[in-house]
């Protein structure tokens, strides 16, 4: 599965939380730099190339609808990053964001926690 750009990943998420939309919805959606339409419109159709999205046509008209679910997209992607970014280590990983205080000690008692459950 290819790695989206930031503006497609942007896309799949507003789809991911609609379920399906229309391209009018899809850009209700869109909070900062709205692309034109027609923008809009192209990148969606390259999603739907790419097998991220399917469509139901009503006429000219189409509703599409997520194909990928999100997590086996970020399963796979933050696998590839965690190779990339942190020598295939998740300690590597964690502590990164330890370390950046993107983690409270709370939140990593509870990861710490999780992991003893699932032993």
């Amino acid at each position: 599965m290819e790695k989206l750009t930031n503006k497609e990943e942007e896309i799949m998420k507003i789809l991911w939380r609609l379920k399906k939309g229309f391209v009018k919805e899809i850009m209700e959606e869109i909070t900062h730099n709205k692309p034109h339409y027609n923008t809009l419109s192209t990148i969606v159709r390259n999603l739907e190339e790419k097998g991220f999205v399917g469509f139901t046509a009503y006429g000219k008209t189409h509703e599409y609808f997520p194909i990928i679910t999100k997590e086996s997209y970020y399963k796979t992607h933050v696998n590839e990053d965690m190779v990339g970014y942190f020598d295939n280590s998740y300690k590597n990983l964690v502590s990164f964001f330890a370390m950046e205080e993107k983690i409270s000690v709370d939140e990593l008692k509870e990861i710490i926690n999780l992991i003893e459950k699932g032993k």
